[in-house]
């Protein structure tokens, strides 16, 4: 009987793995970004509410884990701000034209 591939062992690999997986701040960061990308580019308003509720998106699923919360509601934050001011700019242009 071989002792390399015991259920014990491969349990302990897949909690190591979800563990790491949960620690990991990427997707904070990723929803960071495209916050911070959907603001800026708020004038143009069908990609900023598109960017704007991949933030939100992203945001959401980031504050589930404890070392991306902050970031995330960062993010989400972004994210709403960025979908009003494409509404705003939105209706801008449609009361203008």
């Amino acid at each position: 009987m071989s002792t390399e591939n015991t259920v014990a062992d491969r349990l302990l690999q897949d909690a190591r793995r979800r563990t790491a997986k949960s620690e990991s701040p990427k997707l904070g960061k990723a929803a960071l970004i495209v916050g911070v990308v959907a603001v800026i580019v708020s004038p143009v308003p069908l990609i900023a509410w598109i960017l704007g509720a991949t933030a939100l998106g992203l945001g959401s699923a980031a504050s589930r884990r404890p070392v991306s919360a902050k970031r995330a509601k960062i993010a989400m934050l972004l994210g709403t701000a960025a979908i009003l001011l494409g509404v705003f700019f939105f209706t801008l242009v449609i009361s203008r034209g």
